[in-house]
């Protein structure tokens, strides 16, 4: 099978009209049909069920949908890579939410110039959803991911710290004074808790607003502190999961310059992590 075929057959697998596939395609509808009619004989199934209510997936063109996604996005991810691979001047993308590095980010830049495999780090701020993505289409080399909330499928990946979970809440909250809370009081307060509650919600800045406005209570990572608004009020979870702060990359991907940045990212989060460990 062809690239070109596989992304007219998803166009219509998408659409599920041939007419609107054709229009996104920029082409005509006949020579559309005639396409995926030629990959149904090549492939000696049915792919649509092409009957008077409409156009359908069958068993087999769902298969080949799922299949037909993974192949075109990693072909546009080997494009990007390959790309980025050529440039003059290489470069090594890091893809981060604001604060989910886990505060490591500041001593990793310091130390990793001074590897002899070192690139130029460019970092890409982003949305927590969109971490995953940019590594997955080739745009990142590398990213902060947060386990077990992320789906590490297909990614390579290094534990750098295990934080704990604190509340954010307002400062006018009941339990915004206490030392420490247990996620049952949590569960049980009249203000929703997150992510229980708009989990949907991924935005950092959209959950602090709802929060300020006495909408929610998030439960998040200790690191949220570092960057928590003035308006706002934090406390330790005692029973909080813990999250871990990992490193993540692309399932065999052979880069120097990465392996400096993993080894120099572990480096730095044990040597921080034994300067936090109080000493008998």
């Amino acid at each position: 099978m062809e690239t070109r075929e596989l992304a007219y057959f998803l166009a219509v697998a998408e659409e599920l009209h041939f007419g609107r596939a054709a229009a996104r395609l920029g082409m005509a509808q006949p020579p559309l049909s005639r396409a995926i009619q030629k990959l149904e004989r090549r492939l000696g199934v049915t792919l649509f069920d092409r009957s008077g209510r409409g156009v359908s997936l069958t068993p087999a063109g769902e298969v080949l949908a799922r299949e037909a996604a993974k192949v075109l996005d990693a072909v546009a991810a080997a494009t990007a890579r390959t790309q980025r691979a050529g440039r003059v001047e290489p470069r090594l993308v890091v893809a981060l939410k604001p604060g989910g590095d886990g505060g490591l980010l500041p001593d990793i830049l310091e130390a990793y110039p001074a590897h002899p495999d070192a690139v130029e780090v460019e970092l890409v701020l982003c949305g927590v959803a969109e971490r995953a993505r940019l590594l997955r289409d080739g745009t990142a080399d590398v990213a902060f991911l947060h386990a077990p909330y992320e789906d590490l499928t297909e990614f390579d990946s290094e534990p750098l710290r295990v934080e704990g979970s604190v509340a954010v809440m307002p400062p006018g909250h009941r339990l915004a004074s206490r030392h420490i809370v247990r996620m049952a009081e949590l569960e049980t307060d009249p203000t929703p808790c997150w992510p229980g509650r708009h989990a949907d919600v991924k935005d950092p800045a959209t959950l602090m607003q709802l929060v300020a406005l006495g909408r929610l209570i998030v439960v998040a990572p200790e690191s949220v502190r570092d960057h928590l608004r003035r308006d706002l009020a934090c406390v330790p979870v005692a029973d909080g999961a813990p999250t871990t702060v990992v490193l993540a990359w692309t399932e065999g991907t052979r880069s120097r310059a990465l392996a400096a940045f993993v080894r120099t990212a572990t480096t730095v989060a044990d040597r921080l992590s034994l300067a936090a460990t109080p000493q008998g």
